[in-house]
């Protein structure tokens, strides 16, 4: 069976993105998102129309392949170099709130779930579901084909 580490993000995140678009009524684009930018290190707000789906898709499959994990620890993942002129770049940080509310949606959906020490009253970070592995995996055996015509080497796993 293929599973979304066998398939590059490159093809399973656009699919993804369909998929939560389609699926999942839960996961929608609030009316301030069209105005927010992405991060401190960008200058504009993004001009593709379905860019919320893409980035829950990502969202999606970093909490599966790196959770538990965290909004700060997703935030830095989605950051880039800042502009400083003629000072050198610096690592700036992604849009928190953008991350949160995203997850928050995909915990709705029942995709993600947040994880707590054994006492339950520390968030210890966000973790898959089993409804999200199952549609992580899917969606990557969806693709496989893609990916197999795509990077001819890819057969062979």
């Amino acid at each position: 069976m293929t599973t979304f580490y066998d398939v590059p993000a490159d093809l399973l995140i656009p699919a993804l993105a369909e998929r939560l678009e389609k699926d999942y009524e839960v996961i929608s684009q609030d009316e301030k998102f069209d105005f927010v930018k992405t991060g401190i290190h960008k200058e504009r707000p993004p001009v593709q129309t379905n860019w919320w789906f893409l980035r829950s898709a990502a969202i999606l499959r970093k909490v599966g392949r790196m959770g538990p994990i965290g909004v700060n620890h997703l935030s830095q993942a989605f950051g880039g170099p800042k502009n400083r002129g003629a000072a050198p770049n610096r690592a700036a940080a992604g849009s928190r709130n953008v991350i949160r509310s995203s997850l928050q949606q995909l915990e709705d959906a029942g995709l993600v779930t947040v994880r707590r020490n054994a006492a339950g009253n520390v968030n210890m970070g966000r973790i898959i579901t089993p409804a999200g592995q199952k549609l992580l995996d899917n969606v990557a055996h969806e693709v496989r084909p893609k990916a197999e015509e795509a990077y001819p080497g890819l057969g062979k796993y």
